[in-house]
């Protein structure tokens, strides 16, 4: 096992004695419940991503998940470090960051001068469909 950078020698043995059961058996090996993470609440939706590739249980209302996958797509291509930022400034972010052309073509249309505070902002001058409600 290679040491890491950040703990010594004997803080990554423990780490390693910590999950060796895990590693070797695929499944908690905890004695103690209270361990073990909870799962979802009743209440509380089941997010996962679906094999066939959807999300489940994790759409905001007044969007779909193909909405969702995009606003993602472009956040991660954005970053948080950008805001605020006018139309000049995410067209080089995309273009630095090679961003599908999609994104690059629809965000040189926005109108010059306007500065955006967030990726929630920039979707809905590009007419995509945001949340209706958040909780």
């Amino acid at each position: 096992m290679e040491q890491s950078d950040k703990h010594g020698v004997v803080r990554d043995d423990y780490l390693k004695h910590e999950t060796q059961g895990l590693e070797r058996s695929g499944h908690s090996t905890h004695v103690e419940e209270w361990v073990d993470p909870e799962p979802s609440g009743e209440d509380q939706p089941m997010a996962s991503l679906d094999p066939t590739g959807g999300l489940v249980g994790g759409v905001p209302s007044g969007m779909t998940p193909r909405e969702v996958e995009e606003r993602s797509l472009l956040a991660r291509y954005l970053g948080k470090s950008i805001y605020p930022a006018t139309r000049s400034d995410i067209v080089t972010r995309l273009r630095e960051e090679h961003a599908p052309s999609r994104f690059v073509d629809r965000v040189e249309q926005l109108p010059d001068g306007k500065q955006f505070e967030n990726v929630k902002e920039i979707a809905l001058a590009l007419g995509m469909h945001v949340e209706t409600q958040r909780f």
